[in-house]
């Protein structure tokens, strides 16, 4: 039987020392090492969308590996996909490293410098394992990619743009929804969730941080359960303990709530830390909330590039949520997205502060109106990100496999988003619908107005045309009585003037004579829309005169 192996080693050269180790294996095919945790992830994910068995049989983890831990990963990996073997490859082999290794999951543990007999008794004990595993799956069982929620995360241009307010409300739409969902409050100095919910409560997110192995019995303990069915992970009441939150222990706890939730919602204030980047950079879809106004759009703009620059997340990966907005603000949701460079979600929060104030000073945020144009908007917006509960074609939401393919820059990951492939949330892009049809039915509305100011306008430019046919067919005809000396040929001139409609019309025709002069007048009928079909009865005349010859 062919194993096939998949190492995740950061550095290129062990990376090509275990390759060409592994070649030598009987019946071995290595593939192609991945660099980082995040794109072995989304590796595995993808070919567990496809099927079981296309998924490999071993799985070799470096000890290095960043930037998710390496026994972080391998508890993820184990939880996700147990139909693969993992085994570390680590130059500590200790007995207390090697029990940490197998309760994190992992099938055996590999020390270095690399041995053929060592490697080869692990692969094969793993592969051994992989197969009883997929032989108990069944050869017709479902693919299966392991518990993995939906993860959202929040940020704030500056502070002051709603948030809080809206990473709540999506919350508690994917809750209604009937959505396992959870809601974490990363904004470790000064976050509110627990004023918006009304809540209590002594245990926070800070009580986590130090915690090694963090078991479903631990998280529950840390969790408040609201009345509405939401898992709430509140900020430290004493901003100060922010600081014993790290990078390394928000991963934990995000890849925590992941398994037990269809959604995590996590609000990462407008504050930047390693704590909210970690967060961001695992991250399903990462939404920043800003208001139409000159200032919080260029902090919105600073933040995008702060972001790039740290290689958090690329702009292009970011999705902008417009609050406050109004249809007559100077900055409308298409520039914002010019300025900052991301993708501005369809759904736009309106301003009206008076919908929200009875529930924020209640503290009590789950009792807005069903029928407020805010939760209205924000209930859009959840479904837009695929945060509401229901099937599709791709099976349950937020239990898919795939969750895109991402790449490393440098130590750190980025989350790149091929949307169009992943279950989970990345947005839709912007076209028909949303704005579009409420756009369309306004201009159809607009349509006779639009047509009776053209027909004016058309029937003011007639008038005035026959202003002008009626004043130089009576010049003309004036001249024509001087150079004859006679009314005769007046007549007869001034109707050749005039085009064949006013013709039919019937003008009217005046000349005579005046001491030393020939005097013409021409009265002719304004016609309606068109020359030649119906006339106001109404007559402008023109008048001309000419000095006798001779």
């Amino acid at each position: 039987m062919t194993t096939r192996i998949l190492t995740a080693i950061s550095d290129p050269d062990a990376a090509r020392s275990v390759t060409t180790l592994l070649s030598q294996l009987p019946d071995a095919e290595p593939a192609p090492p991945v660099a980082d945790s995040t794109t072995l992830l989304d590796t595995l994910a993808r070919l567990a969308a496809e099927s079981v068995e296309e998924l490999p049989e071993v799985v070799l983890v470096h000890e290095r590996i960043g930037p998710v831990p390496a026994l972080e990963l391998i508890r993820e990996v184990a939880l996700r996909f147990p139909a693969v073997g993992v085994v570390l490859v680590t130059a500590d082999s200790s007995p207390g490293l090697f029990s940490a290794v197998m309760d994190s999951g992992a099938r055996g543990l590999v020390a270095l410098p690399l041995s053929y007999e060592e490697l080869a008794a692990r692969v094969h004990g793993a592969a051994q394992w992989s197969a009883g595993v997929r032989r108990h799956l069944g050869a017709g069982a479902d693919p299966f990619s392991g518990p993995g929620g939906t993860v959202i995360t929040l940020s704030g241009a500056k502070g002051g743009v709603g948030t809080t307010v809206t990473a709540v409300q999506l919350a508690l739409a994917a809750r209604a929804s009937g959505r396992n969902a959870a809601l974490v409050d990363l904004d470790l100095q000064s976050g509110d969730v627990a004023s918006y919910l009304d809540v209590q409560f002594r245990r926070s997110i800070a009580d986590l941080a130090g915690i090694s192995d963090i078991s479903p019995r631990v998280l529950q303990e840390a969790l408040y359960a609201h009345p509405t069915g939401l898992a709430l992970l509140l900020a430290p009441a004493e901003g100060e303990r922010g600081e014993d939150v790290p990078d390394r222990a928000v991963r934990q706890i995000v890849s925590a709530l992941r398994t037990r939730y269809e959604v995590v919602v996590i609000d990462c204030g407008s504050q930047m830390s390693s704590a909210n980047a970690a967060a961001i950079e695992m991250a399903d879809a990462s939404l920043m909330v800003t208001t139409p106004d000159v200032v919080a759009v260029r902090a919105a703009k600073r933040l995008v590039r702060l972001w790039d620059r740290l290689q958090i997340r690329k702009a292009e990966e970011t999705v902008t949520v417009v609050n406050r907005h109004t249809r007559q603000s100077e900055i409308q949701p298409s520039l914002i997205e010019k300025i900052t460079g991301t993708r501005v979600a369809r759904s736009a929060v309106p301003a009206n502060f008076k919908e929200l104030q009875p529930v924020v000073n209640s503290g009590r945020m789950q009792d807005l109106d069903g029928r407020s144009a805010v939760k209205q908007a924000v209930q859009a917006l959840a479904g837009e990100l695929d945060l509401l509960g229901g099937t599709d074609e791709d099976g349950p939401r937020g239990h898919r496999a795939g969750r895109g393919e991402k790449g490393a820059r440098g130590g750190r990951a980025k989350l790149r988003g091929d949307r169009g492939e992943r279950g989970a949330p990345g947005l839709r892009r912007r076209g028909a619908g949303g704005d579009s049809g409420q756009v369309a039915i306004e201009f159809l509305g607009m349509v006779p107005l639009i047509a009776l100011v053209l027909i004016l306008v058309w029937q003011c430019a007639l008038l005035g045309y026959t202003y002008t046919l009626a004043g130089n067919a009576a010049d003309e005809a004036a001249r024509a009585a001087t150079a004859a000396d006679g009314a005769g040929p007046c007549a007869d001139v001034a109707t050749d003037e005039l085009p064949q409609g006013w013709q039919d019309s019937g003008p009217e025709i005046n000349c005579f004579r005046e001491p030393g002069l020939w005097k013409a007048e021409v009265g002719l009928k304004v016609p309606v829309l068109f020359p030649g079909a119906v006339d106001f009865p109404v007559t402008v005349w023109g008048e001309a005169g000419a000095a006798e010859e001779g």
